[in-house]
């Protein structure tokens, strides 16, 4: 019987227990066929090139114009500190900006592909489209159609599809940390101890990425311990003996510890290589990421020094995270304005998700489509809760991209929803009374989850609006502002002497000094320059990228004196335009949100510059303070940011 058939009278039942059935009778066929090798391999063949076309998808989406989106305030802020690295091949690891992977990867990067917006977000995209091959790992656990239903969800899933186009650590940490699991149940289901060395590699990734890679393995033994403690209720529900069902749990993993050798003692001696085996592997790569440069280098040669910088990257890594993140007071905020942010963004940002994750618990719970429970999608439930409960306890900062937890681990159950919802509604279309209405629900819900999908892209580049709030960090800067970074990097790459003044200033309302740093050189060491620096972010990233020469004026000083000999390239806050305008003559000023809303800036560029800059004839420039009186004599223009995008 294939897969498709059902027994005669079954089309009688009604719509909801017609298809309860037929869908068991495909579980139970396909259950029958993993028991048949010939089967089995086309099955296998069949799931693998459903998984590696969605992957390629996954892939495509991500990688597509992939620096086509101005960088983000913290894209800038890691993005700059990796040019310098780059440059000066010094780096410690430093836990407010997380853990040292994008830095260490893209650095090798950058030595072999040009420095550009799209090569340093390259690493999260590959890591972030290849993520859907995960679903393999978890063939033994879950439906053919719910295999590729997983990698369709963590394809085509709008939050993880937008932060696997951003430069931030955590799709890294959730990729990684989702592979170690499926590499621990794999091994599991295949008695093959190599996956613990394939789970340890992907965990210690997951640690060098972020700090809150230890929820995870957290949120796993949580939610092992409530599988176990239920099935022990249920035990007892049954008046079973919960010293027998112990016996049993204890028998299990007593053959599974034995099944690897000719003896026993041999067996659980090679398990217990295995696992020195993996933590090895686990601190060797967990040291190399986070062992400071070139200190690493250096102590290869000398192999006296390999025990300080193996500390460093060691326990010294874990003493500055429990300084700054575990008894710091980062963490101390209220905590249900934290919940409703990332509620809100997952309602905003993965509405189908969240509708085909509570149809999954409901019909695995009910068992709508299997005979009993499944423990990996009660797993992957209480992993969901916790990381939706604990998150807004262990964040920061209210940011959308915290979503991508809760995201990950609820796909799980949205797979069994989404494939419910599949079959549902062939098995709808194929009744000799169509049912229409059920039919043509499931393919909205289907095509509400595509629809998100070209939202995530259409907000991808047009990610300075308020309106998008809910799914976007508020420090973004409008698109339109890149191509003005642009053309400051071709100036700059042609002026002598200073290229960039920022004016120093103090905003309305306000005690902080935004832009001015009284030695632009400190912007070379940690911190870099101190909370004036930050609020030129990103710019400092373009900046840094073309070399540019940068100055800036102290807010105290006489602003006609500070801005009497200015290089061709001026920025300024939203709120000094006017005075500032009233200064500069022979420059064209265009304004630009600076963040989601609230905050402008305003960058004027010299006319004549400007110009030149078309003329391959001259290749390099003056000062505008050095030109003719006449080529200043133009008043400024102020033109308006396009957000038509």
């Amino acid at each position: 019987m294939s897969s498709d058939e059902v027994p005669e009278g079954a089309e009688s039942l009604s719509t909801g227990e017609g298809s309860r059935l037929r869908i068991r009778l495909r579980t139970a066929i396909e259950s029958h066929m993993s028991t048949q090798p010939a089967l089995r391999t086309v099955r296998a063949q069949r799931v693998l090139v459903g998984v590696i076309t969605v992957t390629l998808l996954a892939l495509a989406l991500r990688l597509s114009a992939l620096g086509g989106r101005i960088f983000h305030w913290d894209e800038g802020r890691v993005g700059y500190w990796i040019l310098r690295y780059h440059e000066t091949g010094i780096h410690t690891y430093r836990p407010i900006v997380h853990g040292p992977f994008i830095p260490v990867v893209d650095r090798w990067l950058f030595e072999i592909v040009p420095i550009t917006d799209a090569t340093a977000r390259f690493p999260v995209a590959l890591v972030g489209g290849l993520l859907p091959l995960a679903a393999l790992l978890l063939r033994d656990r879950l439906r053919d159609i719910e295999v590729v239903s997983l990698a369709i969800l963590l394809a085509v899933n709008p939050l993880l599809i937008y932060y696997s186009r951003f430069m931030r650590n955590d799709v890294l940490v959730a990729a990684f940390a989702f592979i170690a699991l499926g590499a621990v149940i794999r091994g599991l289901d295949t008695g093959q101890l190599r996956y613990g060395f394939a789970a340890a590699t992907a965990l210690a990734l997951a640690f060098t990425t972020k700090e809150n890679a230890l929820l995870y393995p957290l949120c796993y033994i949580g939610a092992a311990v409530i599988i176990i403690d239920w099935r022990l209720i249920r035990a007892t529900a049954r008046n079973q003996s919960r010293t027998r069902i112990l016996h049993q749990w204890q028998t299990r993993i007593y053959t599974a510890l034995t099944e690897h050798g000719t003896t026993p003692r041999r067996s659980i001696a090679r398990v217990g290589c295995t696992l020195i085996g993996s933590a090895v592997l686990f601190g060797g790569i967990f040291a190399f990421f986070y062992s400071p440069r070139p200190d690493l280098w250096q102590a290869l040669a000398n192999p006296a020094q390999l025990p300080d910088v193996l500390r460093a990257g060691t326990i010294g890594a874990v003493e500055k995270f429990i300084d700054l993140w575990a008894t710091g007071d980062r963490q101390d905020h209220a905590y249900l304005p934290y919940f409703h942010d990332l509620a809100e963004t997952l309602v905003y940002g993965a509405p189908a998700l969240l509708s085909f994750g509570f149809l999954g618990i409901i019909a695995n719970r009910y068992g709508v489509i299997a005979d009993r429970r499944r423990s990996l999608i009660i797993f992957a439930t209480y992993w969901a809760v916790a990381s939706l409960l604990g998150y807004p306890l262990a964040t920061d900062i209210q940011a959308p991209w915290v979503a991508v937890h809760v995201a990950v681990p609820l796909a799980i159950p949205a797979a069994v929803g989404l494939s419910f919802v599949i079959e549902s509604a062939r098995d709808a279309v194929v009744q000799t009374n169509t049912d229409t209405i059920t039919a043509g629900l499931a393919i909205l819900v289907v095509l509400a989850a595509a629809g998100g999908v070209a939202g995530a892209n259409a907000t991808y580049f047009n990610s300075a609006s308020a309106d998008d709030k809910q799914v976007l960090q508020w420090a973004q800067p409008e698109n339109d502002l890149k191509s003005a970074m642009m053309t400051t990097g071709a100036i700059a790459a042609s002026n002598t002497g200073t290229d960039v003044l920022f004016v120093g200033t103090t905003p309305p309302s306000a005690s902080n000094t935004d832009f001015y740093v009284q030695n632009e050189s400190s912007a070379a060491t940690a911190p870099p320059g101190g909370p004036a620096w930050h609020s030129r972010l990103p710019l400092p990233w373009y900046l840094e990228r073309s070399n540019a020469t940068v100055a800036s004026t102290d807010p105290d000083a006489e602003l006609e004196t500070a801005l009497s000999d200015p290089p061709p390239v001026v920025i300024t806050k939203g709120h000094d335009q006017d005075a500032v305008s009233a200064i500069l003559h022979g420059y064209t000023a265009a304004e630009y949100d600076f963040r989601l809303w609230g905050e402008t800036v305003v960058i004027f560029i010299h006319d004549e510059t400007r110009a030149s800059l078309a003329d391959p004839s001259s290749s390099t420039y003056s000062s505008p303070s050095q030109s003719s009186a006449s080529s200043l004599s133009a008043q400024p223009r102020l033109i308006a940011p396009d957000t038509s995008g």
